[in-house]
């Protein structure tokens, strides 16, 4: 069956397409696909992985269609991000 892999660093973005056995983990996506050649420093221990924007184990099953994603951790704390002016006039 075939799933997508999803990365995406600093400067660029990174979607795979991967043919993987029916029943195949979200782990054996990501290890097929090379994204782990490519990118050395993801480190699958501490990173978080998704399927369509849902945090999953890595021994999800996946389902035809499927798109992987390995989420970078935060670099920052989002409570000290000052907000930004999304410009529709609602003032919080």
């Amino acid at each position: 069956m075939r799933v997508g892999v999803a990365y995406a660093d600093d400067g660029r973005q990174v979607w795979l397409r991967v043919d993987v056995p029916d029943g195949a983990t979200a782990l054996e996506a990501i290890e097929r696909s090379g994204l782990l050649q490519m990118y050395p420093a993801i480190d699958l221990e501490m990173q978080k992985v998704g399927v369509f924007g849902k945090v999953v184990k890595l021994d999800t099953p996946l389902q035809v269609g499927d798109r992987v994603e390995v989420y970078r951790p935060i670099t920052c704390d989002p409570t000290q991000v000052p907000r930004r002016d999304t410009g529709d006039g609602d003032e919080d």
